[in-house]
């Protein structure tokens, strides 16, 4: 296998970083990036090029970009995976959050991937790789701010699936289920503090503790990074890949069911 050079974003913790670990394993030049460089030095030791990197300074992003094709020459895959849940009833949440929540999981990804086409295009190969969510085809309540920004990357995707494939280059979606990391505690959090004392507070104390008393029946990060691998080593891969914790079932109720089935679906554990 040629050694293929690889950026993935959000490395500190999860998903990011089990795929980081997967890849250096089977040979491929890997570069981590994130904001808590403290928490990749483990990853530095594996091998990994460390970069300090906030999807939401543009700066950052262009100077991350230019080291590596600097130090490589090339970048064949983009893997986005930086993002979190900013959770709270639209009412509640500020409008500044919520521009924040779509800056890192949208605008942060769609400019880094602004930075690497021109790299892509001129060897006429590449591979980027939006990680999504279960959540950027079936929407909850009290996460709007997170859902409106998957549901927005995979909008992205297909539309830049069909701008770049004469170049060589394929755009795959990730759907996470549910998946062990920090996430589900940084959600639940957010959600309290955002809308734990208002009008909605009985229902998002029962939201909180949902989220919480699943989180033993998440799978583990390695599942993601897998199907990550899958994307990166096929000929020709899928549009779209899924795996975790309730991501098969779900999708396809999705597919069959009205919204109005889906809702009660949703709202049948939180009554």
């Amino acid at each position: 296998m040629d050694k293929k050079v690889v950026l993935i974003t959000g490395a500190s913790s999860g998903m990011g970083k089990e795929t980081a670990k997967l890849l250096l394993q089977k040979g491929y030049i890997v570069y981590v990036a994130a904001r808590r460089v403290v928490m990749m030095e483990d990853l530095g030791r594996l091998g990994a090029k460390v970069l300090a990197m906030d999807v939401t300074d543009d700066a950052a992003m262009v100077k991350g970009i230019a080291t590596i094709v600097q130090a490589e020459g090339r970048i064949d895959v983009l893997v986005n995976n930086a993002g979190f849940g900013s959770y709270g009833a639209v009412e509640d949440v500020p409008i500044s959050d919520a521009k924040y929540q779509l800056d890192v999981n949208v605008f942060g990804a769609a400019r880094l991937i602004q930075l690497v086409l021109p790299h892509m295009r001129q060897q006429h190969f590449g591979r980027i790789i939006n990680i999504s969510s279960i959540g950027g085809k079936i929407a909850t309540p009290l996460g709007a701010w997170y859902h409106a920004s998957k549901f927005a990357l995979e909008g992205l995707s297909d539309s830049l699936r069909g701008e770049v494939k004469s170049f060589g280059i394929d755009v795959v979606v990730i759907e996470p289920g549910g998946v062990k990391s920090e996430w589900s505690d940084i959600a639940a959090e957010n959600l309290v503090k955002i809308s734990g004392n208002g009008a909605y507070k009985s229902f998002v104390k029962k939201f909180a503790d949902l989220i919480k008393s699943q989180g033993h029946r998440a799978s583990e990060p390695g599942v993601i990074a897998t199907l990550i691998q899958r994307a990166i080593e096929a000929k020709q891969p899928k549009t779209r890949y899924k795996g975790g914790f309730g991501a098969t079932p779900l999708l396809f109720l999705r597919k069959v069911l009205s919204d109005r089935m889906m809702d009660k679906i949703f709202m049948f554990p939180l009554k």
